[in-house]
């Protein structure tokens, strides 16, 4: 690829051997139909006939959402004219989902689109990968956000999406930068199926590793291990000093503003690891459980190293008789499967009587900690690839569109 910085319809980033200038053409041009789908009710899925509505693109893969496949309600015999073939575009034409897109492929099988969708097919004279592509860009974005505009809610018609102005080069260089893209899209959906499969992998784990329903024997153990477990709730746990349940101190913006540095500050969140941002500043040097107070977040182990903690988020400090990674999997899933809210908070005082543990020997707790911990690491590791390649996406869709 060769870089160029032309101001005329040219893009940043090129495959080389492309010089020409884009040409601005509207999508009707290059594309017809503009139809606006099936108007039916769904059913249940029939095994062969697919319904896609708005709600089954997904808003960050565009793909087709398969985990709830719906089929037209219809008695009589469909009209074909309703069946997607390959080369064609939907545009969602109303609602908060307007401008949303997707590309039809053969391996989405045999699907109907409904009504609050209009169908694009793309001609021999464009490639539809680049043109659906394209979709995906800022200057899209803008075409959205500005013909949308109504007096009730946001809509875009048929004529307005085939007014649509679109900077086009040649069909090589389409068909360049659509199997580009195909080839970048298909990787980050590769990375997302090991990510959802590794937390499904977790939650069911989770389930399977720690004795539910009064039961003192989990449903699976590593060899070697058949004593019963225990019923302890963390309020005895504390009174016998196996651990202590404490709350963070007030930490604010301007206080991580007026001593800056690199050590983590955790709070309330379940987003970014728990992290609010960085400080100058550390409470601690070791290893912890973390969890939060008020509600909606989630309970975190914390590898020994420099950070704090504040007063929104309520930390475990433990004795050498409990696992530290062991603890905070099993208050995770204790946490996950009760309701707390800004007026139900899980201050220590709440958690000490409510979480009852299943106990179990130390040696147990190790094991059952770090194969949590070794597959929470493996979890991080295709999420990052993910956040990666969904930034190199991004990227290049800047780069290589005008």
């Amino acid at each position: 690829m060769a870089e160029q910085h032309e101001k005329a319809l040219v893009p940043q980033i090129r495959f080389t051997g492309f010089t020409d200038p884009w040409e601005q053409r509207k999508l009707g041009e290059v594309a017809s139909g503009f139809e606006y789908g099936l108007n039916a009710a769904a059913s249940d899925f029939d095994g062969e006939k697919k319904y896609l509505r708005i709600t089954d693109i997904d808003d960050q893969t565009r793909e087709f959402r398969t985990d709830d496949l719906s089929s037209p309600d219809i008695n009589n015999p469909i009209d074909d004219r309703y069946l997607l073939k390959e080369g064609d575009i939907l545009f969602a034409r109303t609602g908060a989902s307007v401008g949303k897109t997707y590309l039809y492929k053969a391996s989405d099988g045999k699907t109907y689109y409904a009504g609050f969708l209009i169908r694009a097919h793309v001609s021999d004279e464009a490639d539809a990968g680049f043109i659906f592509q394209s979709t995906l860009t800022e200057r899209y974005k803008q075409f959205v956000l500005l013909t949308s505009q109504r007096s009730g809610q946001p809509g875009i018609n048929a004529q307005e999406y085939s007014d649509l102005l679109l900077p086009l080069p040649s069909l090589m260089e389409q068909r360049r930068i659509g199997a580009f893209f195909d080839r970048l899209d298909s990787l980050i959906t590769l990375h997302q199926r090991k990510y959802d499969k590794l937390c499904v992998l977790k939650k069911s784990m989770l389930d399977k590793m720690f004795p539910k329903g009064g039961s003192l024997y989990p449903e699976i153990r590593f060899a070697g291990f058949t004593d019963p477990w225990e019923q302890r709730k963390l309020g005895e746990l504390e009174k016998q000093d196996v651990l202590h349940l404490k709350r963070g101190i007030v930490i604010s913006a301007a206080d991580m503003e007026s001593c800056p540095g690199n050590y983590p500050v955790y709070s309330s969140s379940a987003s970014q690891n728990g992290e609010m941002g960085k400080y100058g500043k550390y409470m601690f040097n070791q290893e912890l459980v973390t969890w939060s107070i008020d509600g909606g977040g989630s309970v975190f182990y914390r590898p020994k190293h420099k950070f704090s903690v504040t007063n929104v988020c309520g930390y475990v400090e433990t004795s050498s008789m409990v696992d530290c990674a062991f603890l905070a999997y099993q208050m995770g899933y204790i946490h996950s499967q009760i309701h707390f809210d800004y007026t139900v908070k899980a201050h220590p005082s709440v958690i000490r009587d409510l979480y009852t543990l299943s106990w179990t020997s130390l040696t147990e707790q190790r094991r059952i900690g770090a194969f949590f911990d070794r597959l929470d690491s493996l979890i991080t590791l295709h999420q990052r690839k993910l956040e990666l390649l969904r930034n190199i996406k991004k990227s290049m869709l800047d780069k290589m569109f005008v």
